[in-house]
């Protein structure tokens, strides 16, 4: 089982981008001790080095997802400020959301496709009121359909429906895509300061 886990230190200062390392070496470590696998599968460089803004990691093993819940929602990371001897704050937090990578591709096979010829009305003559030569082609796994009736012959606007079901399947899958994207940008402003679900400390 695949998980990945997405760790951002949203808007917050320079020192949650300091936490976010510290808490993705902690994490790392600890899916070590589980015998889960990690990989950094992307990652925003924080303001100073080796510091992070975000970073999201896969998660591979068995108990990937159990594992991946004990490490989700407000992370924080107990420690005085590295960079700011005056300041009083030593709570620094980070938050960590599952997220869905790629949108599942929908597979388009003719097989698939339920295909009725139909009559429709309007100028084209008796060919084109008395015989079947229209389309009406639904897709049968999500339930799209098209009618098309723009050639005079069967096998032309057969062709045609095709056509249009791909491109809007194509269409489709390239939304979905983009509301995965934004989901994910949406974590960097849902950072919740406060009633952590886990402290770590150094």
């Amino acid at each position: 089982m695949t998980v990945h886990l997405l760790l951002s230190a949203g808007r917050g200062p320079q020192e949650c981008a300091w936490a976010l390392a510290r808490l993705l070496r902690r994490l790392e470590a600890d899916a070590a001790r589980h015998k889960l696998e990690t990989h950094r599968a992307e990652t925003v460089p924080g303001e100073r080095p080796g510091t992070y803004r975000s970073v999201l990691v896969r998660i591979t093993g068995a108990d990937a997802e159990t594992f991946a819940a004990s490490w989700t929602g407000t992370l924080c990371w107990q420690a005085p400020s590295p960079y700011r001897a005056s300041a009083g704050r030593k709570n620094w937090y980070v938050t960590a959301r599952p997220c869905q990578v790629d949108a599942p591709r929908t597979a388009f096979a003719e097989d698939d496709v339920d295909v009725v010829p139909c009559r429709t009305g309007g100028p084209g003559g008796q060919h084109r009121n008395k015989a079947s030569t229209a389309v009406r082609a639904t897709h049968r796994p999500t339930g799209i359909v098209v009618v098309v009736d723009t050639e005079r012959q069967f096998s032309l606007n057969r062709r045609i429906a095709m056509r249009l079901l791909r491109e809007r399947l194509e269409r489709d899958d390239e939304a979905a895509g983009r509301a995965l994207i934004a989901a994910r940008h949406r974590v960097h402003d849902e950072l919740v300061r406060g009633n952590p679900t886990r402290v770590e400390r150094p």
